[in-house]
């Protein structure tokens, strides 16, 4: 893993996205911090453009190498998606949370998975790359598999690949270095996300390198598996976003850099 390949999710600093002013000043900001690269998320729809974002990128010397974008947007209408990221120059993108599907309906988890790869498809032919991003929630188990097991056994590699977020892994019971093995050819993107317990026993999210997970092992995995951009997301922090946003890269930097 090289620094050009370190991202940030700006889902981190959500809370400085509100206005286009916001967004510059964060960019700015992000980039100071040591960042080369973003995904955008965490931008209310309607604020700014996709030309505006991606000029703002380029003045801040940011690659904008991937996006979240809705959920009901990707599955209902993926031509939009492809016409959203062309305006970003931006090739990757993220089914971002399983929002209305009833994991206790076949039918429900049946349609995500046939949505996926449909819209993956349309992707595909613009030459743009749906991911999954998962959360706990897809490690249920149904009649022996879990719900991620399923979702990448049933669509097209080529279609839908993967965006393995190593705090949910954790947290769903599963392993994140086993899953980003897993997803050989299919990984072009990781949410590095650290994962810990608190004094009274309960999860929480962490920057890089102050957590328990083993993230020498992690980026080795995925590297093996062709991965792409390495994403920094802390979904809570304990105070300024961007001093843990710091944090992570400097323990990036000084332990998981090639």
């Amino acid at each position: 893993m090289k620094l050009e390949q370190v991202a940030l999710q700006l889902y981190t600093v959500r809370d400085f996205l509100k206005t286009p002013a916001d967004i510059a000043a964060t960019l700015r900001k992000t980039a100071a911090i040591g960042y080369r690269a973003v995904q955008v998320s965490g931008v209310p729809d309607g604020v700014i453009s996709p030309a505006e974002i991606r000029a703002l990128c380029a003045e801040s010397n940011l690659v904008l190498c991937a996006t979240h974008e809705p959920g009901a947007r990707i599955l209902g209408d993926p031509a939009a998606v492809v016409e959203r990221l062309r305006a970003l120059d931006c090739a990757y993108t993220a089914y971002p949370y399983p929002a209305g599907i009833d994991f206790d309906s076949e039918e429900s988890v049946a349609g995500l998975i046939r949505g996926l790869n449909e819209s993956g498809r349309v992707l595909a032919e613009a030459g743009m790359t749906l991911t999954y991003h998962n959360h706990n929630h897809e490690f249920r188990k149904r009649d022996g598999r879990t719900l991620l097991d399923r979702i990448y056994a049933e669509t097209e590699p080529g279609y839908v690949q993967g965006e393995i977020d190593t705090y949910w892994v954790q947290y769903g019971g599963g392993d994140p270095v086993a899953w980003c093995r897993k997803l050989a050819g299919r990984l072009p993107l990781l949410h590095m996300k650290d994962y810990m317990t608190t004094a009274d026993n309960k999860p929480a999210f962490a920057e890089i390198g102050e957590g328990l997970l083993d993230f020498p092992a992690i980026i080795e995995a995925a590297e093996s598996s062709g991965c792409q951009w390495f994403i920094v997301e802390q979904d809570v922090c304990p105070g300024d976003p961007f001093d843990s946003a710091a944090r992570s890269l400097d323990y990036i930097g000084k332990h998981l850099l090639a």
